[in-house]
């Protein structure tokens, strides 16, 4: 059984990214602003993180960023998992607005993150989201404990947590296998 230490990213900015053209997947370039930095500087310094064997990031920006600073406070290594990335509001990739994105999310919402019978809605559904945060769990199982940097909406969907803010750390287990991470508040 592994103890996770599942580190939201700090706050991203998101303003120049449209205004150079990268939008769908182009937003995923998203730094950390000065105050996600700060955010992390302090998370970073957590003592329940100082034992951790491996940091896991997402491959976004603002979570390798994110990563990189813990890093260089813990001494711990990093490697990037591709599957650590954040849900995805149009799988083709053909939204150029961060309104398009919203308006997405806001359907995942209403549809409580499930498709209605019969019909392909081109997010990702909240059951191949968990399923794909269960594979990368199942990956860092057999470590005593790993840190785990990301995006909020997928830890949330693993842990069934209600909300998580900037550079938050929660502390579950996890067990191979298993349905979510089990988690308290500490």
């Amino acid at each position: 059984m592994a103890l996770f230490y599942l580190v939201r990213h700090g706050e991203a900015i998101y303003d120049h990214l449209l205004e150079n053209g990268f939008w769908g997947f182009g937003r995923d370039f998203a730094p950390l602003s000065e105050k996600g930095r700060e955010q992390v500087e302090i998370t970073a310094k957590d003592i329940r993180l100082k034992g951790a064997e491996i940091i896991i990031s997402s491959p976004y920006t603002r979570a390798m960023q994110t990563a990189q600073i813990i890093s260089r406070e813990t001494g711990i290594r990093v490697e990037v998992d591709i599957d650590l990335h954040e849900w995805i509001p149009d799988q083709n990739n053909q939204y150029e607005t961060s309104e398009e994105s919203f308006a997405l999310a806001r359907e995942f919402t209403k549809f409580k993150g499930e498709y209605p019978p019969g019909e392909k809605m081109k997010w990702e559904s909240l059951t191949s989201m968990r399923q794909r945060m269960r594979r990368v769990a199942d990956r860092y199982a057999d470590y005593d404990k790993v840190i785990l940097v990301g995006h909020g909406m997928v830890f949330r969907c693993l842990t069934y947590i209600k909300t998580m803010r900037p550079a938050e750390i929660i502390e579950c287990t996890y067990q191979k296998g298993q349905a979510e991470c089990e988690y308290s508040f500490t």
